[in-house]
């Protein structure tokens, strides 16, 4: 009799060859166009290697609206590099929310590049070494490929306000930035150009401020995106969020994710004495808690799901009250780009928070920013940063749209469902991760960040699928079994194509066709 295991392990061993090979070649080619292609330039604006601002009029080179996670580190980042920043954020007293607590490791190793690794220090953030994947009551651990870094790389887990403070208070010991409480209510825009923006201060008086560049950063809320990109909204789930103290994870330092029903649970540590739990309600309603709904549902629904270990520091929790919702919104980038002004952050692309990559795309996204407006020193020809910076859109695509894709696709996955092929396919997902070796290590890289290739998720994905079906296919393949595995592989191509769609196919596999990868930095031509 044949081993069904055998089976899916070597379908997916042939799939994952192929595209190796694909990758492999398609690097060569990419690699040889790269040298020959990089030619296009835009007019008129000066650059220098020292990377200083020298403006005619205004008190500012970039005004940054909002000073959360992207907001803060782009505002140090760029003031680092000379730039004479205007952060106006909305309130800068500590955040207290309930996501943007897990950053994984390739986000840590963005945070090294742009010299913010001091911001985990000091607020008893813990260390994060991998998943624990817990289901009908198997687990398997699943550990960040981390041996080939430092040793002080790992991911991280924090309370997001203090983690936020810190680089606000980082950003702020820069003389040439400053930081002010004020609300901004709209862009100023001239001829089709956002030459600033209009904003309360926290007295009530209205003012305006002006630069060369404005970036957005307002966050998932943002009421200025509109006129800056094509936002499509869409809201799967919601999270609902409590602190367990003193509890003890099955797995110290990991991440732990319970498939239960209907969708998915979290658990990570956020200090040395919580945990954080996110309980995934499907829909855009959640049970009430006034009425004692949600404590219904929490003991009733969720708790006998979780793991002994969790069950009682759970329990405990939902009697403290302090229960919290957040809504979970994806948005995929489509912006509209517009001189004198940029999009950054949750303000410009959202993704499921179930796999923590928020924070790892816009430190990424300003690391590509970063290196694409260090050359320059004078940002008023707005049109004409304008078109260089239509790069920036495609050079951040194999980070952002391999974390994007992996969120949406994994969380339809790990969603309960009463379709046989659905089911087969979060089975196999499970069993497929429990294999190890480059079977775990593979989509673990993907998640963490380390390895952001959008064609080995699209591997990976589609071997779990054909994983799937041989499973089905053994011992014998009667007509019902080809039948649900042919339904299985058409499931998967409905759950991860549309969303590779939205990301854009070109830019996310082919972005060395797009002409603005090669957009060269302007240079000042003699009169």
């Amino acid at each position: 009799m044949v081993d069904p295991y055998a089976l899916g392990w070597s379908f997916a061993s042939v799939l994952m060859g192929l595209v190796a090979l694909y990758i492999l070649v398609d690097k060569k080619n990419r690699s040889r166009v790269s040298s020959e292609a990089r030619s296009e330039g835009v007019d008129s604006v000066t650059t220098t290697t020292s990377g200083e601002c020298r403006l005619t009029d205004g008190n500012a080179d970039v005004i940054i609206v909002g000073a959360g996670v992207a907001g803060s580190a782009l505002a140090h980042t760029l003031g680092k590099d000379g730039r004479r920043v205007h952060v106006i954020e909305r309130d800068l007293t500590e955040p207290d929310r309930i996501v943007g607590e897990l950053l994984q490791p390739g986000g840590y190793l963005k945070l090294i590049e742009l010299g913010l690794e001091d911001c985990v220090e000091d607020i008893d953030a813990q260390r994060v070494f991998g998943y624990a994947l817990f289901k009908d009551g198997k687990h398997t651990r699943l550990s960040y490929p981390l041996e080939k870094f430092h040793s002080d790389v790992s991911g991280r887990s924090f309370h997001n306000g203090r983690f936020i403070q810190r680089m606000r208070e980082k950003a702020a010991s820069l003389l040439n930035v400053r930081l002010e409480q004020g609300t901004v209510t709209s862009l100023l825009e001239e001829n089709g150009t956002v030459k600033g923006v209009q904003y309360k201060t926290k007295d009530g008086n209205e003012l305006t401020a002006h630069a060369p560049l404005t970036i957005v950063c307002d966050g998932c809320f943002s009421n200025l995106r509109r006129s800056l990109c094509n936002p499509q909204v869409d809201v799967p789930s919601s999270f609902v969020g409590l602190v367990l103290e003193n509890c003890e994870l099955p797995y110290a330092n990991h991440g732990h994710v319970i498939l239960a029903d209907p969708s998915p649970i979290l658990f990570y540590p956020i200090s040395s004495t919580e945990v954080r739990c996110l309980v995934d309600v499907p829909g855009k309603k959640v049970p009430s808690i006034a009425n004692g709904e949600m404590e219904k549902y929490l003991k009733n629904m969720v708790a006998p799901q979780l793991p002994p270990e969790i069950y009682d520091s759970f329990v405990a929790a939902v009697d403290r009250g302090n229960i919290r919702t957040m809504p979970n919104r994806s948005m995929p980038a489509a912006p509209h780009p517009t001189p004198g002004a940029l999009l950054m952050g949750d303000a410009f692309n959202m993704r499921h928070p179930l796999t923590g990559g928020g924070m790892t795309v816009a430190l990424s996204d300003i690391v590509v920013l970063r290196d694409l407006l260090k050359p320059l020193r004078d940002l008023n020809d707005a049109p004409t940063l304008c078109k260089y910076l239509e790069s920036f859109y495609t050079l951040r695509k194999p980070v952002a749209s391999t974390i994007n894709t992996l969120a949406g696709a994994l969380y339809k996955v790990f969603c309960a469902s009463p379709d046989r092929a659905r089911k087969e396919m979060r089975q196999a997902c499970f069993d497929y991760l429990s294999l190890g070796g480059v079977f775990s290590m593979g989509p673990v890289s993907l998640l963490s960040g380390l390895n952001p290739r959008p064609l080995s998720l699209v591997l990976h994905f589609f071997a779990v699928a054909v994983y799937g079906v041989g499973r089905l296919l053994v011992p014998f393949p009667s007509p019902s079994r080809i039948w649900i595995g042919a339904r299985l592989i058409s499931g998967a191509s409905a759950i991860i194509f549309p969303i590779i769609k939205a990301e854009g196919v070109r830019q996310m596999f082919f972005p060395a066709t797009v002409p603005a990868y090669y957009r060269a930095p302007p240079v000042k031509r003699d009169h």
